[in-house]
């Protein structure tokens, strides 16, 4: 039998200590059973799993780490175990159901307080199983055979990797393995976050994400990142869309929060608002667009030398909107959809003509700015807005293009930036916009938060590190201008008499 079939015949004979199946045996789940698998096969010493909150992830924990304490799947001698969490507090719950997985075994120690340990002794020598908090110091000098990093998305920077170091080192003098097991983290740049995107050799990957730019209470995704409830681990589908119902109502940082725990997204949960709630935006987008009707106004917004460029192009008086993106061909999309993140993500985006690639490392600002006009040619263009931060580059980039018209210049500051998210979100909420099923667009909003001051004044920023939002910032130029435009009186001419 493998390494995986004997630690699964060993949980599987422990005993459920509480709630409402206690005292039968545990049964694990089927993506319980294929991270065992994984994590345990030759060639893998880390194993990284990533499910929503509540799947029984502390639960496995416990149990992969009794089992072997008491050696039911490695007899080496004087094994050591380390359950480490963000604080002790918490480094204490998954102690707990080691300590209940272990009832009345003899030959065991338990000791509680300050120092959390389980000791099993027999004829090879004491084993140990430890729970400690995330700091570096209080790993260094052991020789884990197995660690546990539970929830380590929540872990702090800095003492938090010293304490990530120091374990993996450990278990080089005794060919041990780790097991990184946690919620989703609110960012790509966070540590576990690494983990899952750019596993090193030897690392096997297992992660239960919802997909993205859906509904909260969408529930085939929502099942994605809770694969145990259908066998009645973790929360029920009812507790889920009951919850995702009011995460919905209230908005904000609890509908942050719910995606980021429970669909296990990378949803900052920090106290910033979204830009607008997709839910929001959902009502935006038609199927059958009104026909471009009166001026258009033009929103650009210039990335950073290699990053993403967007423009955006509304019709206040239909209401019609249409966004389109570009981004350099070297490195490829495939290649920046795994640096960034978002897997296929923007190749799907290119094949729904959302996306364009320019030849180069950057985009060329005059030719984009060429093929920006050339998308709306014909039209009457209102006015050309961009971020005047980037005005020389920008302006350079216009009478390249041989563009003579208006050209309004704004900051995405608190000034400027408060009054265009303000018009641009009572457009959303007045159904003034009428937008295509855009991936790009959506994408792009879900990633876009707001600051705010002191006063309440909003400022827009990215909601995670490598988040793409430059065609909501467009979006927010293009449709607050359109706003501006439509509430302005129109002057009547005047008679005179000669």
């Amino acid at each position: 039998m493998t390494m995986a079939g004997q630690i699964i015949d060993a949980v599987q004979g422990l005993t459920v200590p509480q709630g409402p199946l206690a005292g039968e045996p545990v049964t694990l789940a089927k993506f319980q059973r294929e991270f065992i698998e994984g994590a345990f096969s030759g060639g893998v010493n880390i194993g990284c799993l990533s499910v929503g909150r509540g799947a029984g992830k502390t639960a496995l924990s416990a149990a992969l780490a009794v089992t072997h304490l008491l050696g039911h799947w490695d007899d080496q001698a004087q094994r050591e175990i380390v359950i480490s969490a963000r604080t002790l507090d918490q480094a204490r719950t998954c102690f707990r159901f080691c300590a209940s997985f272990v009832g009345d075994c003899e030959d065991v120690t338990i000791r509680r307080g300050n120092v959390l340990e389980i000791e099993y002794q027999d004829a090879t020598g004491p084993h140990l199983l430890k729970a400690i908090a995330s700091q570096g110091k209080t790993a260094l000098g052991g020789s884990a055979t197995l660690a546990i990093l539970d929830e380590r998305a929540a872990w702090p920077e800095g003492r938090g990797d010293e304490l990530e170091s120091a374990l993996l080192t450990s278990l080089g003098k005794r060919d041990g393995r780790a097991l990184l097991i946690s919620t989703s983290a609110p960012d790509d740049g966070n540590a576990f976050s690494r983990w899952l995107d750019t596993p090193p050799r030897g690392c096997y990957v297992q992660e239960h994400r919802a997909a993205p730019d859906l509904a909260a209470d969408d529930w085939p995704s929502l099942l994605q990142a809770n694969p145990g409830v259908p066998e009645n681990i973790g929360p029920s589908k009812d507790w889920l869309l009951r919850a995702a119902a009011q995460a919905i109502e209230r908005g904000g940082n609890a509908l942050a929060s719910f995606r980021n725990l429970h669909r296990n997204e990378r949803v900052n949960t920090e106290a910033r608002q979204l830009l607008i709630e997709l839910e929001q935006w959902a009502a935006c987008e038609v199927d059958m667009q009104p026909s471009r009707q009166g001026p258009v106004c033009v929103g650009l917004d210039l990335g950073a030398s290699a990053s993403m460029t967007a423009a955006a192009f509304y019709w206040p008086d239909s209401g019609r909107l249409e966004t389109l993106g570009w981004f350099p061909d070297d490195p490829s999309l495939a290649v920046r959809g795994v640096n960034d993140g978002v897997g296929r993500r923007y190749q799907e985006m290119a094949d729904r003509g959302e996306l364009r690639t320019m030849t180069g490392r950057t985009v060329p600002v005059a030719l984009w700015i060429e093929q920006v006009l050339q998308h709306v040619a014909g039209e009457s263009i209102a006015t050309v807005l961009a971020d005047r931060f980037k005005q020389g580059e920008v302006q350079d980039g216009l009478q390249s293009a041989g563009y003579r018209g208006p050209v309004t210049w704004r900051g995405f500051g608190w000034r400027d930036g408060a009054e265009d998210i303000t018009r641009f979100q009572r457009a959303v909420y007045d159904r003034q916009i009428a937008a295509p099923k855009s991936l790009l667009l959506r994408a792009a909003l879900s990633d876009a938060v707001c600051l705010s001051d002191p006063a309440g004044n909003l400022k827009l920023a990215k909601g995670r590190s490598l988040g793409r939002i430059d065609p909501a910032a467009a979006a927010v130029l293009a449709i607050a201008e359109g706003q501006r435009m439509a509430s302005r009186p129109v002057s009547k001419a005047r008679m005179q008499w000669a």
